[in-house]
């Protein structure tokens, strides 16, 4: 019995911690799910607050705002690219959760297609909020200048559905798609 137990303890010492996890319901020109395996334990002021707001439902019906052919697809402007209540085109990116900035947790993790790294304003550093993005494509010119806060685990093929934006800019013309809705397990 004491053998019994022993083995079952350190079986549970050896398991794997339980992961967090996002899942996106996308609508729109792609359809589907992508699941995200978030990095709690390499960003987890940036993990916290994805948290904080996909637990208060304000990642619902949010545009990917910004999607760059062979480079990435930007979502996450709760202030202006919610396309259920303020759906703003022109300023969708611009916006913010309304909560403080967030520092940068900078890492040694390279930008490879499915990496999901936050946005900020410009050039300044201290700058992430609410919104995110993932790479359609390695981006080595990203590598320790923003902070990395996931990994596609599931649905990269409805990463590459998400409809195009300008060559340029990324800007969406039309109806952009959406996250139609975004949960949070630990």
């Amino acid at each position: 019995m004491l053998m019994r137990n022993l083995v079952a303890a350190f079986a549970l010492m050896a398991a794997p911690a339980m992961a967090t996890e996002m899942t996106i319901e996308v609508e729109g020109y792609a359809n589907g799910t992508i699941t995200i395996d978030l990095l709690e334990d390499v960003a987890p002021g940036h993990v916290a607050r994805l948290k904080e707001i996909a637990d208060a439902g304000r990642y619902d019906g949010v545009a990917f705002h910004r999607v760059i052919e062979g480079f990435m697809a930007q979502t996450g402007d709760v202030q202006f690219g919610n396309t259920n209540a303020n759906y703003d085109a022109r300023r969708a990116g611009t916006g913010s959760s309304g909560l403080a900035d967030l520092t940068q947790e900078f890492s040694d993790i390279n930008f490879d297609r499915g990496v999901v790294g936050m946005a900020r304003k410009g050039n300044s550093v201290d700058t992430a909020n609410s919104q995110f993005f993932i790479m359609f494509q390695e981006g080595a010119f990203l590598n320790g200048q923003y902070t990395v806060i996931g990994t596609v685990t599931n649905g990269m093929d409805i990463v590459d559905q998400i409809k195009r934006g300008h060559p340029r800019t990324g800007a969406i013309t039309g109806k952009p798609d959406v996250m139609k809705k975004v949960t949070i397990t630990e």
